[in-house]
């Protein structure tokens, strides 16, 4: 099995400026009960949903138009026996200059096939970069956990991991 960190890459008429914009509106596509802050270098915010994944994450570099960085300082995930796969390790948002756009690479560095939560954090992942952050992208909406066709995804993983 291989250790590659989980990445997706998804593409956009939009300026690379606006990309990191938009990441860094992480209630606007990941989650808006979100508690912190989350669009400078120091900012610590907390994610959580109730009784399945909990993680608290400081952004450590923001380079409007190029890139955003975070770190898990603590996680824990609820399906899984090592709850804790995610402490330490680095999400990266990389923005490059496309010819009518931008592209944003997404990698979770450190989240690789031999986690447990593999799987489901990959499909979660998944759904929030392409579909939810590439929404509030290119639209100005994105589909945060709040919103119900994410609180049914969230339940699919969590029931499809536990079996």
């Amino acid at each position: 099995m291989t250790d590659q960190s989980f990445t997706t890459t998804i593409g956009t008429d939009r300026t690379p400026e606006s990309v990191t914009e938009s990441v860094t509106d992480v209630r606007g596509w990941w989650s808006r009960s979100l508690v912190g802050d989350s669009a400078r270098p120091g900012d610590v915010f907390t994610y959580e949903v109730p009784g399945v994944h909990r993680s608290t994450i400081e952004v450590t570099e923001v380079v409007p138009g190029q890139r955003v960085v975070w770190r898990v300082l603590d996680n824990r995930i609820a399906f899984v026996e090592d709850q804790t796969e995610w402490n330490g390790t680095e999400i990266r948002f990389d923005v490059t200059a496309t010819e009518g756009g931008a592209e944003l690479r997404f990698t979770h560095v450190g989240l690789v096939p031999r986690f447990e939560c593999f799987e489901a954090c990959r499909k979660g992942w998944t759904y929030y970069i392409e579909q939810s952050l590439g929404g509030l992208i290119t639209t100005g909406t994105g589909l945060p956990d709040d919103e119900p066709q994410a609180v049914a995804l969230s339940r699919t993983q969590s029931e499809t991991t536990s079996r």
